[in-house]
């Protein structure tokens, strides 16, 4: 029963197809009619009216939409805004006359859109940047100055930046540095077009961070704070902070225990001890030494007398001089070499000495083997 069950319901869903002759023949004898009920044996007008049916069956779903191609993101280049567009601020005004610098593929972290500026590069509403080749620059020396010269005073940072792309750099990049000084830009030099095309995304992404973005964080939390002072005391390591921190339980207990006591924690000897100890109890205010009185000025007959040992003493000192230099004798450039001379002569007789003698005791063992 349950075979012929499902052999029924296998002929519900059995679709039977005609022959081309059946077709020919229907089509012929009946007439073609717009009616709202299509059948599969009458032709229709297209495919689609065709196999319409099917779209009413169990069987049909929906095809999946059309997936869009990827994007390459390799380049940010955005194309340049017609005259009706404004240029976007989060991206880097390009100059006109940089179309077809190699250095534009090279900027990929960052937007750019051409614009009509008077700078190569405009990073921002106070920031704008050069573009200079050391090669070009060595063909026209003077056109980094009627570049900064047009710039005027519109940007309060005007960045030179200099790609190196020659092999003698003295020369050239002198020049550079001494027109980027004396007009008040900021010179950075580049040795690739990666490196220039770095600094440019670096400038745009740092527009408006913080000055302090750049400062070490130091953390908050209690242990970390006590880490960083005991530290800053010669020989103390983190382990004996740990001791401390241990042992006393806050830093003022630190500072007010003795010297017994600090000597009590394990891992600290006699050295960490006294440093800690000298600098929880050494002033702030350094003590200087008491200095002797000042002698008041001496009288007429005072100076004369003063003067008088002044110049036996300047005599003594003459005299132990030339005591001095009649004992040593004076060395010359001649004496130092003949002084050479002696040493190295001594050393090539020895030397042929000791030849000798190697070559007679050569001979008399080769006798004695005869």
């Amino acid at each position: 029963m349950e075979k012929q069950g499902n052999e029924s319901e296998k002929e519900k869903f059995v679709i039977k197809i005609p022959s081309y002759q059946e077709v020919i023949d229907n089509s012929s004898s009946q007439p073609k009619t717009t009616s709202s009920s299509s059948n599969i044996f009458t032709p229709s007008v297209s495919f689609s009216q065709a196999f319409n049916f099917i779209k009413n069956s169990d069987f049909y779903a929906p095809p999946p939409p059309p997936i869009a191609p990827p994007r390459n993101t390799s380049q940010q280049h955005t194309p340049s805004p017609s005259k009706g567009q404004v240029p976007s601020k989060n991206a880097i005004l390009v100059s006109h006359r940089q179309k077809g610098n190699p250095l534009l593929k090279h900027i990929r972290n960052a937007r750019w859109d051409f614009a009509d500026v008077v700078c190569d590069y405009q990073l921002g509403q106070n920031a704008c940047a050069l573009y200079l080749s050391l090669r070009y620059h060595l063909l026209h020396p003077d056109y980094l100055y009627f570049r900064i010269r047009e710039l005027q005073k519109n940007y309060r940072l005007r960045v030179v930046l200099c790609h190196v792309d020659v092999e003698d750099v003295i020369k050239p990049l002198l020049e550079v540095t001494k027109t980027a000084l004396l007009h008040d830009c900021t010179l950075l030099c580049g040795w690739s077009l990666e490196e220039c095309g770095r600094y440019l995304e670096t400038f745009k992404v740092y527009e408006n961070k913080p000055a302090d973005l750049i400062q070490g964080q130091m953390d908050t939390d209690y242990r970390s704070r006590l880490n960083h002072s005991l530290t800053s005391v010669r020989h103390v390591n983190k382990t004996d902070v740990v001791t401390l921190g241990s042992t006393f339980g806050s830093l003022s207990h630190i500072m007010d225990a003795s010297m017994e006591d600090l000597a009590r924690c394990p891992g600290i000897g006699e050295r960490k001890v006294k440093r800690l100890y000298d600098t929880f109890h050494e002033p702030f205010k350094r003590m200087l030494p008491n200095r002797p009185p000042v002698p008041n000025p001496p009288s007429h007959g005072n100076a004369e007398s003063s003067a008088r040992t002044e110049d036996e003493e300047i005599k003594e000192k003459d005299k132990d001089e030339s005591k001095r230099r009649k004992k040593e004798p004076e060395l010359t450039i001649k004496s130092a070499l003949t002084a050479a001379l002696s040493k190295y002569s001594d050393r090539v007789s020895k030397e042929r000495n000791k030849t000798q003698k190697d070559g007679t005791e050569d001979s008399a063992k080769e006798g004695d083997i005869k």
